[in-house]
């Protein structure tokens, strides 16, 4: 049988054997401790000269950093302990030696670490962010799954640069030119004709050089579209997700939390519903702060903090001007100049995490706007017929991963929220 450190307290008082890597050890004459992970967790395990056999104790001098090791011991209760438990070891055995492990105890700057991220992921705070990540999806897939949603996934090979927008990477698809995707939406508000609630959940790319802390090239996103649904039942949507998300992890995930030493009161706080601003309300408190933004431009960083810092709790920002959305946003029946889209922009400075709104409808109205755009109809007649046959009301949103990874995990950076990032200027590992 294959025993696990999480499981540990199943097995208080059983003799056990675990299979893992060395984290830390220290000791004295008589006594020596070593710190093993395996993955699910870290365990103390004590050996006392006398109750092992003798020749592990004196191989516990040959142990190194990150060694492959099996330790065999009896599991006890220790609160003091990582995890609550320890094992009092009986024997062990190097699997697999580990010399020179290059990242040490000592400060590595962000160059040599991001270029072993292989092995930086071993690291305590790294592995703690990427178990928040795993369970911040399993929880997107919980979510719309138990609302009756249908998963109906995007290509990642797009025929046309569905924004007209220079930020795409472009690759060679046999005789053809393609694109790699920037986002599913435009297919979801197909599907969601078929299905009436969908959501895609993969891989999106842009080709931005941008070095911000916010911005990957690579990154993930979920984005749900539903039939019917207004600006306002999409905020809702929204803002139950949000609050689904951050409550489950904050329920399962509060070793992984306390790891990377995350306030967590910042987040418990974190339940619909969320405040609401017209974008008009919005720019009011950005210019009390910056005098310099200009009212109809969208927001960049520093306004959005100024925003999130005024409440406890994710803000929409909703009715941006019409101008800069992007061509398949539904303009505000009263007032033309705004559309009926939104953005929620989470606590502590962390920006923008979702981004929607309700689509245009009208055939007419649409082609009028991919005119305006100066965008070739032609790209768009799959997404026309959408409004040919059966058109009708619809929104959806898009969720990005690592932004919210790191809100969540109260990390400086998105290059921590994903196994192996791709950021300007860096695709190794």
């Amino acid at each position: 049988m294959r025993y696990f450190i999480e499981d540990l307290h199943k097995f208080v008082g059983e003799t056990v054997e675990l299979k893992g890597w060395v984290y830390n050890t220290r000791g004295s004459k008589k006594i020596k401790f070593l710190l093993l992970r395996d993955g699910t967790g870290i365990c103390q395990c004590i050996f006392f000269q006398g109750d092992c056999d003798e020749q592990a104790f004196e191989n516990f001098t040959s142990l190194n950093q990150e060694a492959c090791v099996k330790v065999t011991g009896v599991v006890k209760e220790e609160p003091r302990s990582p995890g609550g438990y320890e094992l009092s070891a009986r024997s062990f055995e190097i699997l697999s030696d580990s010399i020179d492990y290059p990242i040490t105890p000592k400060e590595h700057g962000v160059d040599f670490l991001m270029n072993h991220r292989h092995l930086w992921l071993r690291s305590k705070k790294q592995h703690a962010a990427i178990r928040v990540r795993s369970e911040i999806i399993a929880a997107i897939r919980s979510f719309f799954d138990g609302r009756g949603f249908t998963c109906t996934d995007a290509p990642i090979f797009t025929p046309n640069a569905c924004e007209g927008t220079s930020t795409l990477f472009s690759t060679q698809y046999f005789d053809d030119k393609a694109f790699l995707s920037q986002s599913g939406q435009l297919y979801m508000e197909a599907t969601a004709a078929a299905f009436g609630k969908v959501y895609c959940f993969g891989p999106t790319f842009r080709a931005e050089k941008s070095k911000t802390r916010r911005h990957l090239i690579e990154f993930w996103m979920v984005e749900p579209e539903v039939a019917f649904n207004d600006l306002y039942d999409n905020m809702e949507l929204a803002e139950q997700f949000v609050e689904y998300i951050v409550q489950r992890v904050l329920t399962n995930r509060q070793q992984e939390l306390k790891a990377l030493e995350r306030d967590t009161s910042k987040l418990e706080c974190i339940k619909a519903p969320f405040p609401r601003l017209h974008y008009k309300e919005a720019t009011e408190i950005i210019l009390k702060e910056n005098k310099e933004f200009v009212v109809g431009d969208d927001f960049g960083g520093t306004d959005e903090t100024i925003i999130s810092s005024q409440f406890d709790r994710p803000v929409f920002v909703h009715h941006f001007p019409t101008a800069i959305k992007a061509f398949y946003m539904k303009e505000e029946p009263e007032d033309k100049t705004y559309s009926l889209s939104c953005d929620l922009l989470a606590t502590e400075g962390y920006g923008e995490i979702i981004g929607g709104g309700q689509r245009e409808d009208n055939l007419e109205i649409l082609e009028k706007k991919i005119k305006e755009h100066d965008l070739n109809m032609e790209d768009f007649s799959w997404y026309r017929d959408l409004r040919k046959y059966g058109s009708f009301p619809h929104a959806g949103f898009g969720l990005g991963i690592e932004r919210t990874v790191a809100w969540i995990c109260g990390l400086p950076h998105v290059r921590e929220t994903i196994p192996f990032p791709r950021l300007y200027g860096r695709l190794h590992p």
